[in-house]
């Protein structure tokens, strides 16, 4: 395969999503609105009421990098809706019939997951300093935390990717995607320590890649110490990789 054609082509779809969004960016305005409720009515409750330990912040401080991970999860997860739309429309025959490889039609479609992740992550830094939420913004850290934001929509929006070959059809993708969104922000370290939950659930944590996002983007954002970021980027990047492969194997299995 020649690397350079690969690249130009998961650009040039990644190109072609952004100017989707350039259009009609309602969707990325309105997807800010869960996150607010969750900050400013869940996390200033509990932060009062200092009910969940935090470690060393405020609860709000804890409970940011937990919902911005959860906010970039909701984009993904729901990303094979869009590849079944085209898929309806006749988009995606267009494409997987042109020379262009599967793998970079997958690729560019995550990365421009990730660059939807990113509108998502600086607006919730926007609301955490209205808020007045004492973060880190130390210009790497902010750097790291978009990089992880960016590999992390990539790997849940090409694991959407991979259910749509499967499930074909926008009814059933969003029933998966609501049956998996809520169990997968749960069982992680996003709003409780892994630390309080029952020992079942923390082997369940241990094992979802959420809890290792939203680590990287707690120790980025709040602790600035970087002892697991080592380990939490290898498990994304191979999640990641797997995800991507997966997709780009079954992506053709949606036109049959």
């Amino acid at each position: 395969m020649n690397i350079g054609r690969f690249l130009a082509s998961s650009i040039t779809i990644a190109e072609m999503e952004a100017r989707k969004i350039r259009h009609d960016s309602t969707e990325l305005w309105t997807r800010i609105i869960q996150p607010a409720l969750w900050l400013l009515v869940f996390g200033e409750t509990l932060n009062t009421i200092r009910a969940m330990p935090s470690g060393n912040f405020s609860y709000i401080q804890f409970l940011t990098p937990g919902i911005l991970a959860q906010s970039v999860l909701f984009i993904s997860i729901f990303y094979g809706i869009t590849v079944v739309w085209e898929k309806d429309v006749g988009i995606l025959t267009k494409l997987l019939s042109t020379p262009s490889p599967r793998s970079s039609i997958v690729l560019g479609k995550s990365l421009a997951a990730g660059l939807r992740g990113i509108f998502q992550a600086i607006m919730i830094f926007a609301l955490a300093l209205i808020i007045g939420v004492k973060i880190r913004f130390d210009p790497l850290d902010i750097a790291g935390v978009f990089a992880v934001v960016i590999l992390f929509a990539m790997c849940f929006s090409s694991f959407s990717m991979f259910l749509a070959s499967y499930l074909k059809t926008r009814d059933r993708m969003m029933g998966i995607g609501q049956a998996l969104t809520m169990p997968l922000f749960f069982a992680s370290n996003a709003i409780y320590p892994i630390a309080i939950m029952p020992i079942w659930l923390q082997y369940i944590s241990i094992a979802n890649p959420l809890s290792y996002v939203v680590d990287a983007i707690r120790s980025m954002l709040l602790a600035g110490t970087y002892e697991n970021l080592p380990v939490d980027i290898l498990v994304l990047v191979i999640a990641t990789v797997v995800f991507v492969t997966l997709a780009s194997t079954t992506i053709k299995k949606l036109l049959e």
